[in-house]
């Protein structure tokens, strides 16, 4: 059974989901406030973190800030229906996905499988690949760029390794979100794009250097500095 941890301070939503997700191979374990989610969520006893924007004691969005300084471990947030602002600050905090309130259960399930098989894709096969500066070793879930250790979050990461293996080719927005998130673009759907913004400030650093281009109405595309090359 894959342990899951929810903060959440609806009890009676968490109860039913603790029992509709046992049936598909998840124990989930909840909590009901900001500080002791954080708590529980950086223990590292946990795959996925299933996450309300709206608690007591610390928000969501705070929670996830912390979080962020010391795990990567997968975060799903709870935003409300209709409420973008809340889904882009919690995308841009860290977030690897999002689900509006209210939800079908089938959907909650269909978005946490699909994080960990990406997850669990990224541990198979081959390990190392790289584009110009930039190098990625799934084994260790390592990247760097420019020499530089990169913190990234789970989504990002595989943004990077699916920009790496396609270096210099033009990717749709619905190709990235398959790829790096396991469903498809919805529409007025940013995910993707504050992802995209999130990585690129983390390669691109403080030398003004843009490494992912936006191909404007059509996608994206990694322009891979060459080794060595004159700042």
């Amino acid at each position: 059974m894959t342990p899951l941890l929810i903060v959440d301070d609806d009890v009676e939503l968490c109860s039913l989901l603790t029992e509709r997700l046992e049936h598909e191979g998840f124990v989930l374990h909840a909590v009901h406030d900001g500080i002791e989610g954080l708590s529980q969520a950086s223990s590292g006893n946990y795959r996925l973190v299933i996450l309300d924007i709206t608690l007591p004691h610390m928000g969501g969005v705070e929670l996830l800030k912390s979080l962020r300084s010391r795990s990567s471990v997968p975060v799903l947030m709870l935003t409300a229906r209709g409420d973008d602002i809340d889904r882009i600050i919690g995308l841009e905090c860290g977030a690897d996905d999002y689900l509006p309130k209210p939800f079908n259960p089938r959907e909650l399930v269909a978005r946490i499988k699909a994080v960990l098989r990406r997850l669990d894709e990224r541990r198979t096969g081959v390990n190392s690949f790289s584009a110009g500066d930039i190098s990625i070793d799934t084994a260790v879930r390592e990247a760097w760029a420019d020499g530089r250790l990169l913190d990234l979050t789970t989504v990002e990461f595989a943004l990077l390794e699916v920009l790496i293996r396609n270096a210099g080719q033009m990717l749709t927005r619905e190709f990235l979100t398959e790829a790096a998130l396991g469903r498809e673009l919805g529409a007025f759907d940013r995910t993707i794009d504050v992802h995209i913004s999130n990585l690129r400030k983390k390669l691109d650093g403080q030398r003004g250097i843009e490494r992912i281009k936006t191909i404007r109405g059509s996608g994206y595309l990694l322009a891979a500095r060459r080794l060595n090359r004159e700042q």
